[in-house]
């Protein structure tokens, strides 16, 4: 889901870049983001698009609804806030790409903060993406608890389909020293869901059983 660009293609990197900050963290003190690389490997659902798809027109938004186990969340896409990861994010959604793909990783700060819950890998590796990426946009808003934005690696241009729910208001100062995770809108209701998936993890960064997202809707507005 984010974080900093330590690499190594044994294992899902998501889950190495994040353990690597950890041990750097705990010798050095600084505080460990996540991240991931993403794979070339596409896991097409639907018509799905195979390379990024037209931005989200400016002023427009959309109602994204995920329905999962632990209840429903409603997240309000704003394509003023970054429009070409908005309007990948929507139409993802919208052709049925996150159907079934679970919540894979669950993130906790070393101080015990919350940090984040990540999806959109519909291999549940935290390695996966769409079969494409999309540009880079500048980050213009803050992030915050309930905030929604595109997981990436350090390398430019990098976000595919992978994205994150801010846990916490303290992260966003954990997020900001990088920000570059594009921020697409934030969660209109369902914390309550969002904190049940954080919680069911049991403080597993990557969950033994993980939630998946069981349908994924798009409305307009």
């Amino acid at each position: 889901m984010i974080r900093g660009s330590l690499r190594r293609s044994a294992a899902p990197p998501l889950l190495l870049m994040f353990a690597f900050a950890l041990a750097a963290c705990s010798t050095s003190g600084a505080t460990p983001l996540p991240t991931f690389e993403p794979s070339t490997a596409a896991s097409a659902a639907g018509s799905c698009p195979t390379s990024q798809p037209p931005a989200l027109a400016k002023g427009e938004t959309r109602t994204v609804t995920i329905q999962t186990d632990k209840g429903a969340i409603t997240i309000k896409v704003e394509a003023d806030l970054s429009p070409i990861a908005a309007g990948n994010f929507v139409t993802l959604a919208g052709c049925g790409f996150y159907d079934g793909v679970v919540f894979h990783r669950v993130a906790t700060l070393p101080d015990g903060t919350p940090f984040v819950i990540q999806g959109g890998d519909r291999t549940g590796t935290g390695s996966g993406g769409p079969g494409y990426s999309i540009q880079d946009e500048p980050v213009t808003a803050t992030y915050r608890r309930g905030t929604v934005a595109m997981a990436r690696s350090s390398a430019p241009n990098s976000v595919g389909s992978q994205f994150f729910i801010v846990l916490d208001d303290k992260d966003q100062s954990v997020l900001a020293q990088y920000n570059t995770y594009q921020i697409i809108g934030s969660v209109s209701s369902g914390m309550d869901a969002v904190d049940a998936i954080y919680a069911a993890a049991g403080g597993q960064e990557q969950p033994a059983n993980p939630i998946a997202m069981i349908k994924v809707t798009v409305s307009n507005p």
